[in-house]
């Protein structure tokens, strides 16, 4: 038969639903593995490429007392952090991370309405990733004396990096560790030479250093009090816990068995955070002690750039611009590194409960939606870094809240639920502290948390009525039932069991009779359908053949019960190659409230359902299997 579409819409089509299944990674290229340190890297973009704006946002947090405030933060990365993803990595292998620990622990409709939560905060953490990578990126671009003046346009060229880093994904990205490898490697190095140029300056003058003593005691008498509104202030800072996450998503390219790979990937996690505990204690003092409060205001040199302006002034213009330039692609592929993770985690859900179209499973149609939502935050948001950055801290502490919580509950038969309970209680008060004093995060999480439930559950209306069956298997007493009798008419009389007496069936026979007008000497054929978790969307259909006396029975279990008829009256039709018969009686009660429970309890008016979902099933009228409802 001719296709309808024009050619070049079917291999457009063809190419942008591009292997359409739940992916091991951006565009399912995830097969091959790397050595940790490898993978380090990749993760390391995201996470070593803070650094660009962390110091700076510190020191608008805390002041003087920034260096304190990122000792704190080191602290609860090396202690915190660190041991409730080790935790996780261990219970998580397969690179799902918390989420999935949170999705067994709460099950049913319960753990998917966690789970959507947690998605929500999931993505204000990867978008405002992209977002605030951008507008930095930006900024050290604008910031440059060699950069012409036509390109100060900070909204418009944070678009511009956005669309670029959707073109990548669009023709095809692949994590490419040989990319992240030199740009890691690079940018790290060249901030070593910064910070060990800048503490040298430090040294050379130690009236800076006692400067900055005078400030913290003229501001508060003593040490106690100093570390006390640390404490207050770290959680401003927690932009720097960035990073745990992606490490334990990426797992599963981490060479070896499970065993290695956990093994790995503590090491991992352990290095990054040791390397990023030097990086930022470094840059905290010499940004304290070599800049002007004045520089990290908004308009200021240092603001957002903090690193980038010290590179300039104490390593020259050259120096400077190739730092500058190293701060770019690592922001820019710091965005990548977020998409890739949107792209790992939202297939792996969403339509897995039916609560997203099929398309969500491929990744270019994700890409067109996650640059359009990256787009309305860069603009609401001005492509201020600043600003953006509360939105990104509640992202990364609620997910490492959740981390935290779920390992917790996971060892609260051990002795280890202690330990696990006090950095619980850390990540709690955190994330507290930091929606109290920065609302505007929770603002726009509660923007995505809303957005992802309406979209949810609309898509799982929409879709409810889908065969949502992956696969019909009998056993041998059931293959048995089909085949007797195979010149008559198979007729299907859907029951609801009560105590399974032969009596009962004797009735139901009768009843069944009576009502449709069956003869004698037609052989009847029972199905049942136990209800299970009404909240997952498809499963296999296996199938029991069981006798009571002289009646056959065809005994299952499935989240909707309208659909597992429907799925097995198409199987029958296809294994036999008769049109199944299906006898329904008429349900009592109002329309509106059995619709609502299909929806949230997979049963409801069953046979009008079961109709429809053939009805969408199969095109022609005169192939479908007949639906008697008396």
């Amino acid at each position: 038969m001719k296709n309808k579409y024009p050619r070049f819409l079917v291999g457009f089509r063809k190419w942008f639903l591009q292997e359409l299944h739940t992916p091991t990674g951006p565009h399912g290229k995830g097969e091959q593995k790397y050595a940790w340190w490898q993978v380090m890297c990749l993760t390391g973009v995201d996470y070593f490429s803070t650094l660009g704006y962390q110091p700076g946002i510190a020191f608008l947090a805390a002041g003087a007392l920034s260096p304190i405030a990122t000792l704190i933060l080191i602290l609860v990365t090396l202690f915190a952090a660190y041991p409730v993803y080790s935790r996780v990595a261990e219970q998580s292998f397969d690179g799902q991370g918390s989420i999935s620990m949170l999705e067994k622990l709460f099950p049913r409709w319960k753990g998917k309405s966690l789970v959507l939560i947690l998605l929500g905060f999931a993505a204000t953490d990867f978008i405002i990733t992209m977002t605030l990578s951008a507008a930095d990126a930006t900024a050290h671009i604008i910031e440059n004396p060699l950069m012409p003046a036509w390109t100060h346009h900070k909204i418009l060229l944070t678009l511009f990096l956005l669309t670029a880093l959707g073109g990548i994904f669009l023709k095809g990205f692949q994590e490419a560790m040989g990319v992240a490898v030199f740009l890691v490697t690079a940018y790290l190095s060249l901030n070593s030479v910064v910070i060990g140029v800048c503490l040298t300056e430090v040294f050379k003058h130690p009236e800076l250093v006692a400067n900055w003593q005078n400030l913290l005691y003229s501001q508060h008498q003593n040490p106690l009090l100093m570390l006390g509104a640390a404490m207050l202030l770290f959680p401003r800072l927690a932009l720097g816990l960035s990073g745990f996450e992606t490490g334990v998503a990426v797992m599963p390219q981490i060479e070896g068995n499970v065993e290695q790979r956990i093994k790995n990937t503590r090491k991992l996690l352990l290095s990054a955070a040791i390397i990023m505990s030097v990086f930022l204690m470094g840059s905290s003092f010499i940004t304290t002690f070599l800049i002007s409060p004045e520089q990290f205001q908004t308009g200021g040199e240092a603001n957002g750039r903090a690193l980038a302006y010290l590179a300039h002034k104490y390593l020259g213009e050259g120096f400077g611009t190739a730092y500058d330039l190293s701060t770019i692609l690592i922001l820019c592929f710091a965005g990548a590194s977020a998409m890739a993770g949107l792209l790992n985690l939202v297939p792996r859900y969403l339509p897995r409960y039916g609560m997203a179209p099929e398309w969500a499973k491929a990744s270019r149609p994700l890409v067109l939606v996650f640059i359009a939502i990256s787009f309305v935050v860069t603009l609401l948001f001005k492509a201020d870094v600043d600003a953006q950055g509360g939105a990104y801290a509640t992202g990364v502490l609620v997910l490492m809240t959740s981390a935290a919580v779920a390992v917790t509950v996971s060892v609260w038969e051990k002795w280890l639920r202690w330990p696990f309970l006090i950095m619980a209680f850390v990540f709690v008060y955190t994330t507290i502290v930091n929606i109290i004093e920065r609302p505007e995060g929770l603002k726009i999480a509660s923007f995505f948390i809303i957005l992802t439930v309406i979209i949810s559950l609309i898509s799982r209306a929409v879709r409810s009525t889908e065969l949502r069956t992956t696969e019909v298997i009998l056993d041998e007493a059931a293959h048995n039932m089909l085949k007797s009798d195979h010149d008559k008419i198979i007729r299907i009389v859907a029951h609801r069991p009560d105590d399974g007496s032969l009596k009962e069936y004797a009735q139901k026979d009768k009843q069944a009779r009576e009502l449709h007008h069956l003869k004698p000497d037609e052989q009847l054929l029972f199905i049942e359908i136990q209800a299970t978790d009404a909240s997952d969307f498809d499963c296999p259909l296996v199938v029991r053949g069981v006798n009571v006396g002289s009646y056959n029975i065809l005994r299952t279990s499935s989240p909707a019960i309208p659909n597992a008829i429907a799925a097995l009256l198409i199987y029958i039709g296809e294994q036999t190659g008769k049109l199944p018969h299906a006898y329904f009686g008429w349900t009592e009660g109002n329309p509106i409230a059995y619709l609502f429970r299909y929806l949230f309890f997979g049963e409801g008016d069953v046979a009008p359902i079961t109709r429809e979902v053939l009805r969408q099933q199969i095109i022609d009228p005169a192939k479908r299997p007949y639906i008697h409802v008396s």
